[in-house]
């Protein structure tokens, strides 16, 4: 197996999360599969129509269109990026023979992408990496988390806060709280990670999978003009299970105000069913917790499947 280095976050051959531990046994997961009560998902829902995204936007600005789950698509004035491109019809092994089924297709199909020109790809799980998605994808630059590579070859592989220059785009791997494993053997053997792209005078934050901790203020302290974080939201019940690795609203609302996001893009929900919260139960719990933390609508909001949003640049930003 592949050695790394020694830090607060890997023993030399495993990952692990400095702040919680979020490893489940047997016994806790056969809990779990025992006890869950599953709120039934429908099979499938309709998109709305929505005007494609722009094919340019001005520097200082970028265009986030919402693919679904925690695929985006971002375009900047010289750059396109994507984030966990998942296009197959299943979250499991070769995305079609097991795993959790999509109830809501791509917004955008996989031969429709303009060309991209950096994916970044937060860790290993299934509904997150699939190969044939990347694939599709051509020639794009894959920025990845340490060991990811043994799963999808050619990528660029960073430890937290290190960072690599793709085209105009400076892309930093920031920590996230989470796990992985694609099999029962490789369990914690990769890493996972969150990613800060700086690109044509737009700070961009993509979350990946996290559950809440203090990271996230680091994350504010050490980039303190993130002009859009993209934010999971979703596949948090029971609490008593899911809390360590994935944030519920509250808690990604709460994120929101530790990294001092100008504007928060929720994700992660109301694609596959991993949980057993309700389909619609995320937003309105985003709804309530907006209001908890008075936090307005417009600084936190949900993109509908194939919107897009265009964020200008705070004037503070660096150009």
């Amino acid at each position: 197996m592949p050695s790394y280095p020694v830090s607060d976050h890997c023993d030399g051959e495993r990952f692990f999360n400095p702040h919680a531990v979020t490893g489940r046994s047997f016994a806790e997961v056969w809990r779990w599969m025992r006890t869950r009560e599953r709120t039934a998902w429908p099979r499938s829902v309709p998109l709305r129509p929505h005007a494609p995204p722009p094919a340019r936007v001005e520097r200082g600005q970028a265009a986030v269109t919402f693919i679904g789950h925690s695929t985006f698509l971002i375009r900047t004035a010289s750059s396109v990026l994507i984030t966990d491109p998942v296009f197959t019809a299943r979250a499991g092994p070769l995305g079609r023979l097991a795993g959790p089924l999509r109830v809501r297709p791509p917004a955008i199909p996989l031969h429709d992408l303009p060309r991209v020109d950096v994916v970044l790809l937060s860790h290993n799980h299934y509904d997150h990496l699939q190969p044939s998605s990347l694939r599709g994808l051509g020639g794009a630059e894959i920025v990845t988390a340490l060991g990811v590579g043994r799963y999808v070859p050619n990528t660029r592989e960073l430890d937290w806060w290190r960072d690599v220059r793709v085209g105009a785009a400076t892309v930093t791997a920031v920590p996230a709280q989470h796990f992985s494993a694609r099999t029962p053997w490789d369990k914690n053997r990769s890493l996972w990670c969150g990613f800060v792209v700086e690109v044509d005078g737009v700070t961009i934050y993509f979350a990946g999978d996290s559950g809440y901790s203090p990271q996230f203020a680091e994350i504010g302290d050490r980039f303190p003009s993130i002009d859009v974080a993209l934010v999971p939201i979703g596949a948090y019940e029971p609490r008593w299970f899911m809390q360590p690795m994935h944030m519920n609203p509250d808690e990604a609302v709460r994120a929101h105000l530790d990294t001092g996001a100008r504007v928060s893009v929720g994700m992660h929900f109301g694609t596959f069913q991993l949980t057993d919260e309700a389909i619609d139960d995320p937003l309105r719990a985003l709804d309530a917790a907006r209001l908890h933390h008075d936090v307005d609508p417009a600084a936190f909001r949900v993109l509908d499947f194939g919107e897009t949003a265009i964020v200008a640049a705070s004037v503070n930003a660096k150009c």
